[in-house]
Order: C-alpha cells, then sequence, then structure tokens
C-alpha cells in the first residue's frame, strides 16, 4: 500500500496543467486529451447487464435461503453485530435483511439534521477497531460526521465472503416452530418481501411473501441435532410503520410478554441499560434483539443523538450469539 501511494504522489508531483496545482486521477494513464474526445466505454448488451445483476443475485438467494445468523435491520446495532460475527466466525453464513434502499438506519446523521456522531466512552474502542477518526472529548467523543462511521463499518461488513446483504427487502413476519420434543416454541426463520410490495399489500391482489429459514432443521421441520440451529439477531428500531418489527410480533405470540414501549429520553439511564438488556429473548428460542427495538421491547428510555448504545448493543447481541456457536 505504502509503495502504490508513494509512486502515484510521484507521478503527481511530475503533473502540471497550465502551471497551476498537479493532477492526477484513476484514468490519467486512459484518457490523452483534455476535452476527453479520447474517451470511450468498453461495449456491452443491455441484456449482459441484466443477467450480470440477476444471476448473481438469485444466485445470492439461493446460498442464504439456510443462513446460520439472519439480522434484521442494516442500522448501526445491526451492522456492529454482522461486523464483530464475521470478524470471528467467517464460516458463518450471516444474511442481513434491510427495508430501506440504503442502509445505515438513522445514523447517517447525528442528530435532527446535524452532522456530526456523539458516543460516551468506552464506545470509542470500537471506533478505533474499525478505524475510524474522532475527536476526544473527554467522557465522550465526537466523529466530524455519522456517514464516516456507518459507510466505514459497511464497507467492512460486506467485503465479508460470508455476509450478504439484501436490502429494499423487508421482513413482514417471523417463521415459528414447537420443538416436538420439548415443545418449546421456537423462531425457525424469517418472511420477507420487498419493501414496495410490503408498502402496497393494500393497493393490489395478494402477493405472496419469501422465506429465509435458519440452519438446524430436517425437511420435516424437526430439529436436526447434527446442525448448529440458527440465530434471528432483531435490531428494526424504535416503534413506526415498519420498526419494532420483531418485538411486536413477539409480544402477540408470547401471551406472557407484553410490550413495554419506548419510554421518554434520558441519555444516562438509557444507553447502559439499552445495552445490558440486548440480546437473547428469554421466553422464545433462536431470536435475539438489539439497538432501538430493545426499548420498545423491555420499556426502557430513548437516548436520543448518541450513538455508543447502539454499536455496543450490537456487540453484547454478537458475543452471545458467538457463545452460543461456540
Amino acid at each position: 500500500m505504502a509503495s502504490t501511494i508513494q509512486t502515484v504522489t510521484e507521478q503527481t508531483q511530475t503533473l502540471n496543467v497550465s502551471g497551476s496545482h498537479p493532477i492526477r486521477h484513476a484514468l490519467s494513464d486512459v484518457v490523452k486529451t483534455d476535452d476527453w474526445s479520447d474517451f470511450e466505454f468498453k461495449p456491452i448488451r443491455e441484456a449482459t447487464v441484466s443477467r450480470a445483476m440477476t444471476s448473481r443475485y438469485f444466485k445470492d438467494l439461493d446460498k442464504h435461503a439456510v443462513s446460520d445468523v439472519v439480522i434484521i435491520g442494516a442500522g448501526s446495532a445491526g451492522i456492529s453485530a454482522a461486523y464483530t460475527i464475521a470478524k470471528n466466525r467467517p464460516d458463518l453464513k450471516i444474511t442481513i435483511i434491510e427495508q430501506n434502499v440504503s442502509p445505515g438506519g438513522g445514523a447517517w446523521l447525528g442528530g435532527q439534521l446535524f452532522s456530526a456522531m456523539i458516543m460516551r466512552k468506552p464506545a470509542h474502542l470500537f471506533l478505533e477497531e474499525v478505524g475510524v477518526e474522532y475527536e476526544d472529548e473527554g467522557d465522550y467523543v465526537v466523529v466530524k460526521h455519522a456517514a464516516l462511521f456507518t459507510s466505514t463499518v459497511l464497507s467492512k461488513v460486506l467485503q465479508f465472503p460470508n455476509v450478504k446483504l439484501f436490502n429494499a427487502t423487508a421482513v413482514e413476519d417471523l417463521v415459528t416452530r414447537n420443538d416436538p420434543k420439548t415443545g418449546e416454541l421456537t423462531v425457525a426463520g424469517v418472511v420477507t418481501n420487498w419493501t414496495l410490495v410490503s408498502l402496497h399489500h393494500d393497493t393490489q391482489s395478494c402477493m405472496d411473501p419469501n422465506v429465509i429459514e435458519l440452519t438446524g432443521y430436517k425437511n420435516d421441520g424437526t430439529r436436526d441435532e447434527s446442525v448448529t440451529h440458527g440465530i434471528v439477531l432483531s435490531t428494526t428500531g424504535h416503534d413506526g410503520p415498519m420498526g419494532a418489527t420483531s418485538a411486536k410480533r413477539i409480544a402477540s405470540i408470547d401471551k406472557t410478554k407484553s410490550l413495554g414501549g419506548m419510554r421518554a429520553l434520558s441519555m444516562n439511564e438509557s444507553e447502559g441499560r439499552l445495552v445490558r438488556h440486548s440480546g437473547k429473548y428469554d421466553g422464545i428460542n433462536s431470536i435475539h434483539f438489539a439497538g432501538m427495538e430493545v426499548a420498545e421491547l423491555d420499556g426502557l428510555n430513548r437516548m436520543g443523538p448518541t450513538f455508543g448504545a447502539m454499536a455496543v448493543s450490537g456487540i453484547k447481541a454478537a458475543e452471545g450469539i458467538l457463545k452460543h456457536f461456540a
């Protein structure tokens, strides 16, 4: 890497345009004219583009139809969890489902329409691990733009060969089974649909969904003890049209549990509790929670524009999932 940078720098120093600052870019060796009249793309058929996209997409759907870990939501909690799991267990097949076209949730901005992202210590240790620079303000740190954090973690997550992100895809429901031996209710997968379809169920005739199943089942739906049983991690955020999806569904299934509902903002009260509450759901097997969905599930305070709990709750949930697969 260093030698490449040095070479580019040396080339830059030798190139001057009209006596101004030196210019060097990726296509400098391709474009020889000032007006780019000699620039052309390689030829391609329109059908080739379609085939290149669709063949890979449906190959990914086929590959991830049965997954070890399904993460619902690619916000700051979901991608932090995905990074931690994938880094430690490259053998696990990890599927991320994100309802929006752009993953990242609310972590593209710090708060309101402001850019800076605030994280209370010791969440800064995760920033150091993934290589995000920050300003140290004592008890908290400031990333100059929330998008720097989000794009950095996303880029690292998407480079893992065992991770696939399906964005513009919504989780409409959970797949559940009763263990034939114990009778215990278990989450066995997720029910998915393209988000635009999910948003328009009432404006068209029924469009049935798809399913991503967790590992650990035989063809008849009974548990296969020879395969490690997969996990769903839900990080769908606070309540809304498509928020707290799993929490609301779990509350409707588990008659011993009612949805706590997120309480008013209190940073000091909320962040630590949210992290501690993140992880396995007690009562139904195979589903874990992280991020603001935990506040909805357990009736915790919201924390507003401070993001330490989001990242760390994902890491804490990931630790529990890694212990499950140990």
